[in-house]
C-alpha cells in the first residue's frame, strides 16, 4: 500500500467503535491495518490511563498517535470539571505516550473562564511541548426558540476559520451539520489545517459521523487533495457505530471507511462507492 500511497497515516478513533471500549478499538485497528489509533478521553477507565493505553498499544502493536481531550458534553466529569486542566492533563499524556497531536473542541459559552484564555492556552502548550495541539471546527447548535437564528454554544466560537489558530483539525461530519464544504474549509485553513476527521453528512442539524461516502460531503475530493498537495497530517476515521446491531456489522463499517480513505489517498485514486449500509443508521450526535 505504501507504494501506491502518498504516506499520509489513516488512524481510527477509539469513539468509532462506541458503546465498544478502546480495547476494541485497538483489536479492530490492529486486524484491519490501519496506521494507528486516536483515543478519545472519556468514561472508559482504559482511556483516561497512561499505563492501560501503553498496554494496549504494545500489545496490538499499533501507534497512538494523537489524543482528543475530554472536552465534549459527554466527557465534562472526566479528569474533574477545569477544562484549562484537562487540557494540559491530555497533553502531558500526549507526551508519555509519544502521540503528536492534540485535539480539542472550543470552550462552551459558559465556561467563560476557560474561554477567555483559551488561545493563549493553546499557543502556550504547543509552544512549550512540541506537541501540535489542533482545535476543531464545530457548528451551530439548534435553536431554541424562533426569535434566535443560532444557539451560541462556543466561545469564542465554533467556526474555526474566524479565529487565528495555529493548527486546526477539520472534522467533515461537523462541516455538514453547519452547511460548510469541506473543500472551502480546507481552503480556508490553508497550512494551519493539521489533523483531519473523516466522516460523512447529508447537511442534517444533527452531527451524524456517517461511514465516509454515505452521505453528501466532499470527503472523495479532500482526501485527493491532501495527497496531492503532500498534506502531512493524519487522517482519523471517526464514524458511528453505536446502532450497529452486530459485530459483523461494525467491522464492515470500519473496513469500508478504511478503503474508502485508501482509495482516494493514493497517487492515482481509485473511485470508490462504499455499499449500502446493513441497517437503518439513527445519528448518534455524540461528538
Amino acid at each position: 500500500m505504501r507504494g501506491m500511497a502518498l504516506a499520509i497515516p489513516v488512524t481510527l478513533s477509539t469513539a468509532s467503535v462506541y458503546p465498544r471500549r478502546a480495547a476494541y478499538a485497538f483489536e479492530s485497528a490492529a486486524e484491519l491495518g490501519y496506521d494507528g489509533v486516536e483515543v478519545m478521553v472519556w468514561s472508559d477507565p482504559a482511556t483516561q490511563e497512561t499505563a492501560s493505553l501503553r498496554r494496549l498499544s504494545q500489545h496490538h502493536g499499533v501507534e497512538i498517535r494523537s489524543l482528543h481531550a475530554p472536552t465534549l458534553l459527554v466527557s465534562q466529569s472526566v479528569w474533574g470539571r477545569d477544562p484549562a486542566t484537562k487540557l494540559r492533563r491530555t497533553v502531558d499524556m500526549a507526551l508519555e505516550l509519544g502521540a503528536g497531536t492534540v485535539v480539542v473542541h472550543p470552550p462552551f459559552r459558559w465556561q467563560y473562564r476557560y474561554a477567555r484564555g483559551f488561545q493563549d492556552q493553546v499557543r502556550e502548550l504547543t509552544a512549550t511541548t512540541g506537541v501540535t495541539l489542533a482545535v476543531e471546527n464545530m457548528y451551530p447548535w439548534k435553536a431554541r426558540s424562533r426569535s434566535d437564528r443560532h444557539y451560541v454554544a462556543y466561545l469564542p466560537g465554533w467556526d474555526a476559520t474566524g479565529f487565528d489558530y495555529e493548527n486546526v483539525t477539520l472534522d467533515l461530519s461537523h462541516a455538514a451539520c453547519a452547511g460548510q464544504g469541506g473543500m472551502d474549509l480546507v481552503r480556508a485553513f490553508g497550512d494551519r489545517l493539521a489533523h483531519l476527521h473523516l466522516a460523512d453528512g447529508t447537511g442534517a442539524p444533527r452531527d451524524e459521523h456517517l461511514v465516509p461516502g454515505r452521505g453528501a460531503m466532499d470527503c472523495a475530493t479532500v482526501l485527493t487533495h491532501l495527497a496531492r498537495s503532500e498534506w502531512s497530517g493524519d487522517v482519523v476515521v471517526e464514524i458511528s457505530t453505536r446502532r450497529d446491531r452486530s459485530a459483523h456489522e461494525r467491522h464492515d463499517d470500519l473496513e469500508v471507511a478504511l478503503h474508502f480513505a485508501r482509495s482516494y489517498l493514493r497517487k492515482d485514486p481509485v473511485e470508490y462507492h462504499p455499499p449500502a449500509s446493513e441497517h437503518r443508521h439513527l445519528p448518534a450526535d455524540a461528538w
